[in-house]
């Protein structure tokens, strides 16, 4: 019997088994204690601004500590060690308004190893260097060091940060991120972030050693779970070693106001996983992906790839003395060992207050859905941005051919055109382009493609591997939001674009097995800018390029200190072991 077999028919019990502290720590993501967000009002402006030229000066700072530990939680019931932000897992929420700058102090507590935070989705257009990549714009920061982050809200919607240090965020160092601005459409409330992550138990630097080892048994790594913000249940039969676990560790509740329209803003945080995602009886309409505002339109499934948003309105207009269902379950292409998750949506007012633990379970049916096993988004008609945007004629086109390989010491690659990446976090390459008086030339592991002074740069990526492997890649670019022209089966026809006129933009992209996709962007903001699959372990196994952008710009960046001092050499007990071997941890 399934997991999800066992929660409906009693054989798991409903009634949660531990307390939030102890599967979450110091989060309330989950829980009825998590507040509601503020409303805007509808703003005729949206059509008519663009996020980058209109962006605002509130002269308005909000600031954030993120402390870096180690803990020991039971987000599913299986205690594990776990890296968190402020005790919590999923991390706090960061909330700001458009036009707002953002400062965090990470403070890395974590014993013997580096870390890094990166603002998905953010264009860091005044701040490059303030990205979080290691190898790429900064060095690891180093245990027992700190380094302030300070950046523009300069989109706006639902987004999430994460750590982009190997695939140490795998273990839990993740965080939603909302921020205000202009509104296209009406609801009553907004009930704020839905993440739905993949769940793996082992340390993740035992998995990185394993995908980056000789061994193939290691190479494909299932997920052991899934969850929605952070909880759900497991079914501790299953554990043979002796780990502490409880099967009924409890489930995310959402309450409903009765006739209301409430906005769900879900984020797929996970590390390998395609999410699809439902709310049982109710409807969801969809108005942005990612940070882009899209002219809405119903859905009963989503289907949302690892870093991707999607933000939902769903109306209260069921039964409201039964609760339901919220399902997300993880595509076959994600590789699940347990796919579903389960979170209530309970009806009741608005100013009605409840325990954090789910006391009542719902009898609910999910929508019907066969998963296809294309592995993609959902059809690129379908999502026209609200402020439009048409398509230039691209000044330069890049191919990029997506494939992989065993070398001759018997290691998987990925590669990207024949080659896979490999990171050196101790020369960052945005600080080496700064330098004025440095003579350098990049290794070619580093996968640097300069596209100079180009203004529209289109990128043709194509996935080479057999259909039948069923292999799929969340592509996302850093510093940039992009046009989607096309995508589909085979190789692109080099004309076709979906919606010319005004494609769909994001910066997350599924690129489906065996297919390719079209992706544009204007070179207008000078950096180092990584675009690489979001799948954590295809990056230490090389799927990732740099694009440097504008290189003659970027001497006359201001650099702060503090980012160049995370390259400076530390004391024995702050060392960090360095990124090596096509981008795992040594």
């Amino acid at each position: 019997m399934t997991l999800v077999g066992k929660i409906l028919s009693g054989a798991i019990a409903f009634t949660a088994g531990l307390s939030q502290n102890q599967t979450n720590g110091n989060s309330i993501l989950g829980t009825l204690r998590a507040p509601a967000l503020s409303v805007s009002r509808v703003d005729p402006r949206v059509s008519s601004t663009d996020p980058i030229l209109g962006l605002p000066d509130t002269n308005r700072t909000v600031s954030y500590v993120f402390n870096v530990t180690r803990g020991v939680l039971s987000p599913d019931g299986y205690q594990q060690s776990m890296i968190l932000v402020n005790g919590a897992f999923p991390g706090p929420l960061i909330e700001a308004n458009w036009g707002d700058w953002i400062s965090v102090t990470v403070n890395n507590q974590i014993e013997g190893e580096g870390t890094s935070i990166h603002w998905h989705g953010l264009l860091q257009r005044e701040t490059p260097w303030y990205d979080g990549v290691p190898g790429g714009q900064q060095c690891p920061i180093a245990p027992g060091t700190s380094l302030t982050y300070k950046f523009r809200a300069d989109m706006w919607g639902t987004s999430w940060y994460h750590s982009h240090y190997s695939a140490q965020y795998t273990q839990g160092l993740i965080g939603p991120i909302v921020i205000h601005g202009l509104n296209h459409v009406l609801y009553d409330i907004d009930l704020g972030p839905v993440l739905v992550t993949d769940m793996f138990h082992a340390d993740y630097k035992n998995l990185v050693d394993a995908v980056t080892g000789t061994s193939p048994a290691g190479w494909f790594t299932f997920s052991d779970n899934n969850l929605i913000n952070g909880k759900m249940f497991f079914d501790c039969a299953l554990v043979t070693d002796g780990t502490p676990c409880t099967s009924n560790a409890g489930l995310s509740e959402f309450r409903f106001t009765p006739g209301k329209t409430h906005r769900l803003r879900v984020i797929n945080g996970g590390s390998a996983g395609l999410q699809h995602f439902s709310i049982d009886n109710h409807l969801m309409t969809v108005i942005a992906n990612d940070f882009i505002p899209i002219e809405p339109y119903q859905a009963k499934v989503l289907t949302i790839g690892v870093g991707q948003r999607t933000d939902i309105l769903v109306t209260a207009d069921q039964d409201p003395t039964s609760s339901y269902w919220m399902r997300s379950n993880i595509s076959t292409c994600g590789l699940p060992h347990q796919p579903d998750s389960l979170a209530v949506i309970s009806y009741g007012s608005a100013n009605t207050t409840g325990a954090a633990n789910v006391t009542k379970k719902p009898s609910s049916v999910a929508w019907p859905f066969t998963d296809d096993t294309q592995c993609n988004n959902d059809p690129l008609k379908d999502t026209t941005p609200v402020f439009p945007m048409p398509v230039k004629t691209p000044t330069t086109p890049i191919y990029l051919g997506v494939n992989a390989s065993v070398d001759d010491t018997g290691h998987l690659l990925w590669t990207m055109n024949d080659r896979a990446f490999k990171n050196d976090d101790s020369n960052p390459i945005l600080l080496l382009a700064n330098d004025k008086n440095a003579n350098y030339t990049y290794n070619p592991d580093w996968n640097v493609y300069d596209i100079g002074s180009n203004s529209t740069v289109r990128l043709i990526v194509q996935n080479e591997q057999s259909v039948a492997l069923k292999v799929s890649h969340p592509f996302h670019l850093h510093g940039h939001y992009f046009q989607v022209l096309h995508e589909g089966d085979g190789t692109w026809d080099g004309t076709t674009i979906i919606n010319a006129g005004n494609p769909q933009r994001r910066d997350t992209q599924m690129l489906r097995p065996g297919g390719h996709v079209v992706l544009q962007f204007e070179a207008d903001n000078p950096g180092v800018w990584p675009f690489h699959c979001h799948i954590a372990w295809h990056v230490p196994r090389g799927l990732y390029i740099n694009l440097l952008e504008r290189p003659e710009d970027i001497p006359r960046l201001r650099i702060p200190d503090s980012v160049k001092d995370t390259c400076r050499p530390r004391s024995s007990t702050q060392n960090c072991k360095p990124i090596e071997r096509y981008g795992g941890v040594e």
